[in-house]
């Protein structure tokens, strides 16, 4: 027994114990992170698989008999009480029942999008080979089937046709086509148009604010009336050519019919996609499930941010994060190497410290109302009476945008490259410093030429840290520049090219606008997922950059800090 009381007591004091319990800490912290990261992966890019197209009938609170077609999403089983409640007709004896949870689409036809219905009277599930799935770009999905398709509101063919899905396929492509040239005309040359327009304006503003007498006023209004007119020509070309496109786009239309019967018109222009999920095979679906995703990465959003794709926020998150990074590095090093080489050590010095320390917790709300209240109503409106007079009452830089919202997340990241590079300086042995003071290099080329470079890898992890705060913070942004729906990019090709006064999307923003102020919750819950998962991947991609680089200097300075 005391040899056994003696194993015991040496094995605790060997710390073997510790070694066990901090492995097993981490090894939980990892299986809680890829799990995690697991359910969102299932729950997000699940949304973009092919699903196949049901139909069957099922039993209504009246004991009418309807036939519906759609998408399976889920099922469940509740307490036979709760459908009682719900109007339902239950047998005494039960206790639960099934319900199902089905994307009808149809949102024109029927209202409804997602609808629960009970497994009690529900016929068995078919899938029928003609059922198609049309993607809209307005009101959903359609599910249905084709009837002929109309040229000139003539019918050119039938479903019975050999050549239908043929003659399908080819209009589908010649009105997405003709979309992405007038997308491209009003995007590109109407937007040239109008931001000329818009220059003219301001500079006919901006000489009449300069107080220039009435004759020369009026010499520069008739150039600037010679020039509109040139860009009304030049606008009036644009229009027709667009309006020319537009009459093409709507010469062909689907004819569909639903799963009970009725029927509506579908225009070319307005579809996205006809998928016929029920023919197609495994690699099929693969193809459109990637199709689908890469459209995910590079589109825009639309019904409410239900549908589409996110890389307006994907621009907008990576833009604000190269932004801040590029205002809050040296502002936090040079202050780190002003409080840790220069300053007077005393209780002054204690007090800055503690400050910046206690920065590190204040709430991003905080820093949002500081950056909505100083940098946009006082700095920015100071900059719009000084700068863009002509511009007045409508505020330039005295207005939310992605300039200020950078300058608001470098202000909250602040303290933790100051924290992050302090500390770095702090580990390069004194040594160093000495060596190269005696010989006979001053103070500030000792700190420029050694120091620094020996302490860049800590500052760089002050800027991984730095960028991971950043790119995932929702609160301050909707005070300061972040949007639900931004309709352009802040880099074009018109001058100055990058636009920071301009209003951004984000992706952790429009997580929170989709997830909870989305009119359609079912249609948001994939996308809230998947697009968490993409913001996730960004920042890692962020982060892995900066560790690399990192990485890098310190083998590059190994040797000398030995």
């Amino acid at each position: 027994m005391n040899k056994l009381t003696r194993k015991n007591t040496s094995w605790f004091s060997s710390g073997s114990p510790w070694i066990w319990l901090n492995g097993g800490a981490i090894s939980l912290c990892m299986i809680m992170v890829v799990g995690l990261l697991g359910l969102i992966a299932v729950r997000g890019f699940g949304h973009f698989w092919p699903a196949d197209i049901l139909q069957t009938s099922v039993v209504d609170r009246s004991g009418q008999t309807h036939i519906i077609m759609g998408e399976a999403v889920r099922d469940e089983v509740i307490p036979a009480a709760v459908a009682r409640d719900g109007g339902y007709e239950i047998a005494d004896d039960a206790e639960i029942i099934t319900r199902h949870l089905f994307k009808m689409g149809n949102r024109d036809i029927t209202g409804r999008d997602f609808v629960w219905y009970l497994d009690m009277g529900m016929k068995p599930w078919e899938y029928p080979a003609d059922a198609v799935a049309i993607e809209r770009r307005e009101w959903g999905n359609f599910y249905g089937y084709p009837v002929a398709i109309k040229e000139q509101d003539q019918k050119v063919t039938e479903l019975a046709a050999s050549d239908f899905w043929q003659q399908l396929d080819a209009r589908l492509e010649r009105a997405l086509d003709l979309h992405e040239q007038v997308h491209r005309i009003e995007k590109v040359d109407i937007g040239r148009i109008n931001r000329q327009m818009d220059d003219l304006r301001l500079e006919r503003r901006r000489l009449e604010l300069s107080g220039i007498s009435a004759a020369e006023l009026a010499v520069a209004d008739a150039e600037f009336a010679e020039q509109r007119a040139a860009l009304e020509a030049q606008y009036a070309v644009v229009k027709a050519e667009r309006d020319q496109i537009l009459a093409q786009a709507t010469r062909d239309k689907l004819l569909v019919r639903t799963a009970d019967g009725k029927e509506a018109s579908i225009g070319f222009n307005h579809i996205v996609r006809v998928t016929r999920p029920n023919t197609m095979t495994v690699a099929e679906k693969l193809g459109q499930y990637v199709e689908r995703f890469w459209e995910f990465l590079t589109d825009e959003p639309r019904e409410a941010n239900t549908e589409g794709g996110i890389f307006p926020a994907i621009f907008g998150t990576i833009t604000m994060v190269i932004v801040m990074s590029i205002m809050v590095t040296p502002l936090g090093i040079l202050a780190a190497i002003y409080l840790r080489e220069y300053a007077k050590q005393g209780t002054m010095l204690k007090i800055i410290r503690i400050s910046v320390y206690n920065l590190a917790g204040v709430p991003s709300i905080v820093y949002g109302v500081f950056g909505l209240g100083f940098f946009v109503y006082i700095l920015g409106g100071s900059i719009d009476q000084l700068f863009y007079p002509e511009s007045l009452p409508t505020p330039t830089f005295g207005t939310p945008g992605l300039f200020w919202a950078s300058l608001t997340l470098a202000l909250l990241t602040l303290p933790i490259v100051i924290v992050s590079t302090e500390e770095g300086l702090a580990r390069i042995p004194s040594t160093i410093r000495q060596g190269s003071l005696a010989l006979g290099a001053t103070k500030a080329e000792t700190l420029w030429k050694v120091v620094v470079p020996l302490a860049t890898p800590a500052m760089l992890t002050g800027l991984i840290l730095a960028i991971a705060r950043a790119a995932g913070e929702v609160a301050p942004l909707m005070l300061v520049g972040v949007v639900k729906l931004a309709p352009s990019l802040p880099i074009d090709g018109n001058y100055p090219y990058l636009h920071l006064d301009q209003k951004i999307m984000h992706l952790g923003f429009h997580i929170y606008d989709v997830g909870f102020q989305s009119p359609s919750v079912e249609a948001a819950r994939p996308l809230v997922y998947a697009t968490s998962l993409i913001l996730v991947a960004l920042i890692m991609v962020l982060n892995i950059a900066a560790i690399k680089i990192r990485n890098n200097l310190r083998e590059k300075y190994r040797g000398a800090s030995e």
